[in-house]
């Protein structure tokens, strides 16, 4: 079964960011996804969750989405656990190779892991994302409560008039921070262990960013 964490926080995860253009040129209306093909390149990772190379990125076919695939990402408490183990962080700098005349924003991040809380145990899944040069975004936070063994699930989702788009003209890296934490609270750490990871051995769990597209006005 999967659990859906539970959210703490507004869900307008970009709302907090002011978007300012050098040239003064403001996405146009809504659009289709470009039809031309999309990469993404990691020019950054730092965390002690996703030392580099544990971290991959693939970009959907209809151009609509794209994915984070990690395979290191685990915070635990307990005895098998070291007493670092209990908070785990990432922090991605994405360069998101965007078509002339397009521009892009991030409407929807889907996360998802497994989780194994002993009794007594909690968990909290945090995460932000901004454009490089802009404020960092209050963090959305999803918890989870032991006992459980299973499946997690978590969406940040951000209004339509809370969207906050790269600047047109400009190549601004997509900074992405998640954290993972387990809370030992009142579980009996000496005979048992409790994690959540946000990781996969075989690409099957990854979190998954909804792009919202805008035609660049003409200069």
């Amino acid at each position: 079964m999967i659990r859906t964490l539970s959210l703490a926080g507004a869900a307008a995860a970009l709302a907090a960011a002011t978007l300012t253009t050098s040239a003064g040129a403001a996405p146009g209306s809504p659009a289709a996804a470009p039809p031309e093909k999309i990469t993404i390149d990691v020019v950054q990772v730092n965390g002690s969750g996703c030392r580099p190379g544990s971290a991959s990125v693939a970009v959907s076919p209809d151009n609509t989405a794209f994915t984070i695939t990690y395979s290191e990402y685990l915070a635990q408490v307990g005895k098998d656990a070291k007493a670092t183990d209990f908070r785990k962080n990432c922090q991605l700098g994405l360069n998101v190779h965007v078509p002339q005349g397009y521009t892009y924003a991030v409407t929807q991040a889907d996360y998802r892991g497994f989780a194994s809380l002993a009794e007594g145990a909690s968990a909290t899944q945090k995460a932000s994302y901004y454009f490089q040069g802009m404020s960092d975004t209050a963090r959305r936070s999803h918890s989870l409560s032991g006992h459980l063994q299973g499946d997690w699930q978590a969406s940040d989702t951000v209004g339509i008039e809370a969207l906050v788009f790269s600047p047109c003209g400009a190549q601004r890296n997509l900074n992405i921070n998640t954290e993972l934490v387990v809370n030992a609270g009142t579980s009996d750490t000496a005979n048992t262990t409790s994690f959540v990871a946000m990781d996969s051995s075989d690409g099957s769990i990854n979190t998954k960013y909804h792009f919202s597209w805008k035609v660049c006005p003409k200069r």
